[in-house]
């Protein structure tokens, strides 16, 4: 008798975020099915949405990390990694330029935090010969509109009298006309995917200052003023380069940097379905027996298009059945989680602190993994 060809499982996890990475996730799960199946074959395929942890996932698969000098979300310079992943095509991560975990950024108001680091660092792409530029858009700590990354590549805000404005949304306030004349001629032959899961438009109340502002430090007195002058500052940049974005989904994201993306030319994607493509989840989805992904939380946003669901709407196009791993499992999700999954899971086996849980993240992963590689066999 020919013996059964070995057990084909396809590891495609997002981060467990503020604890470990996908691609360390996904060697944690490995790690554990490996004590049941020595000798399974194991597709490891570390996933992202386009925010923290993007890159790491992308470059898991090929391609060179750089890093550049550029100004971050408080005007003081950072070191920011950026992928080349092909010959003309590098992936930002504006997380390590303006994300919310720096601590100089969080001493700053948010009235006072612009993108021109984001800019800075397109324009740098642009200097080597890029031109696919895809921008991760998770993690923003910016409320700008997108306009610092307009003037880091050229565009010029002007006061009544003349002067530069600050692309912050507080020297929005003196807005009074646009000048495109300096805007990066290149960027007209400049290919730009937008990774976001945001569908929200720039401004009111499902808007980018609205829904998003406050989790950034935007005071809710605060809310309609600075609504109030990313449309003001919206309209007049539209005016001057003869197109609209603010009312287009995505243009909401990362504090209105979509919003400037898609002035650009920018095209919105799914986050989770471009890292899907880039790393081949398809592909290693043909002939496969199972598949395993997770997150540190799923919950009703999980259905809103997250990683996770990304992952198994994938499988069951190939048939392949998907089980849900994750840090926590929110209880009221479970009747629609479970119409995707083959079974939800946390990671945790008794009640812990968060701190303790994300410290061993790994550790407790590996162990759950393990333990439903038990039943996948035994029901085998």
């Amino acid at each position: 008798m020919p013996s059964a060809p070995p057990l084909c499982v396809v590891i495609a996890p997002d981060s467990f975020k503020g604890s470990i990475s996908a691609p360390q996730a996904t060697a944690a799960i490995a790690a554990g099915l490996r004590r049941v199946w020595g000798d399974a074959d194991l597709r490891l395929v570390p996933l992202a949405d386009g925010g923290e942890g993007t890159l790491d996932a992308v470059l898991s698969a090929g391609g060179m990390r750089r890093m550049a000098r550029v100004s971050g979300a408080d005007q003081t310079p950072v070191e920011a990694a950026y992928g080349v992943i092909a010959a003309d095509t590098a992936m930002i991560e504006i997380a390590q330029i303006v994300g919310l975990t720096r601590e100089a950024v969080a001493a700053r108001a948010v009235e006072q935090r612009d993108t021109r680091g984001v800019g800075e660092l397109m324009a740098r792409l642009l200097d080597e010969g890029i031109r696919h530029i895809m921008v991760g858009l998770g993690g923003s700590s910016t409320n700008d509109g997108g306009a610092g990354l307009l003037v880091a590549l050229g565009l010029r805000l002007l006061a009544a009298d003349g002067r530069a404005v600050e692309p912050t949304p507080a020297g929005l306030a003196a807005l009074a006309a646009i000048d495109t004349s300096g805007l990066d001629p290149r960027l007209a032959q400049t290919r730009i995917t937008i990774m976001s899961d945001v569908n929200n438009i720039l401004c009111g109340e499902q808007g980018a200052t609205a829904i998003f502002g406050p989790q950034k430090g935007v005071r809710r007195d605060a809310v309609r003023e600075i609504d109030t002058r990313l449309a003001h500052f919206a309209a007049l940049v539209e005016a001057a380069l003869g197109r609209g974005a603010r009312d287009r989904p995505g243009a909401g994201a990362a504090g209105g940097l979509g919003f400037a993306l898609l002035l650009l030319g920018g095209e919105l994607r799914s986050g989770a379905e471009v890292v899907a493509d880039l790393l081949g989840l398809d592909a290693a989805l043909d002939g496969a027996n199972w598949l395993i992904t997770g997150e540190g939380r799923s919950d009703a946003q999980t259905l809103l298009g997250k990683t996770p669901l990304v992952a198994a709407r994938r499988a069951a196009l190939k048939d392949v059945p998907a089980t849900l791993v994750s840090g926590a499992v929110d209880r009221d999700a479970l009747p629609e989680l479970s119409r995707h999954f083959a079974g939800c899971h946390s990671i945790t086996f008794a009640p812990a602190t968060l701190e303790a849980c994300m410290a061993d993240a790994a550790g407790l992963l590996a162990d759950r993994a393990e333990q439903l590689a038990r039943v996948f066999r035994a029901a085998r």
